[in-house]
């Protein structure tokens, strides 16, 4: 019987199992007086990125490697074509990690330095725990 369950195992790793199962992670930073979430859910091949200071989801990002450019393919999948910056994020993030990334960016444009922070801390975190990722 021992070895029908070792057959079993060995069909469940090559399908996926559990190396597939989502995972989640979450982090907080003050950033410029104002306390910034991130939530982290890593996917097959990807993962997802939201940044908020509320629970709003919006300005939605998708970037991806290309083989045809050293520069990520990427698309902005919600909200307001004007607010650059989940397409921005998730390029960089998208190079930097050669994974499919998806950026959900829900905080005011109002400081440029605030973009610059949260890009560090999001950067500090992928250093000190990248199986997150």
């Amino acid at each position: 019987m021992s070895g029908d369950r070792d057959g079993a195992d060995r069909d469940r790793d090559r399908d996926g199992g559990d190396r597939d199962a989502i995972s989640v992670h979450n982090f907080s930073e003050k950033i410029l007086e104002q306390v910034v979430h991130f939530h982290v859910m890593k996917l097959s091949g990807g993962f997802f990125l939201w940044v908020g200071s509320a629970p709003v989801l919006s300005n939605m990002a998708v970037s991806v490697s290309s083989k045809h450019d050293s520069t990520p393919v990427s698309t902005l999948v919600l909200g307001d074509p004007s607010n650059t910056a989940p397409n921005s994020l998730a390029q960089r993030l998208a190079k930097k990690t050669k994974k499919q990334v998806f950026v959900s960016y829900s905080l005011p444009m109002t400081d440029s330095s605030v973009g610059l922070l949260v890009e560090s801390r999001i950067k500090k975190e992928l250093e000190l725990h990248p199986e997150h990722f």
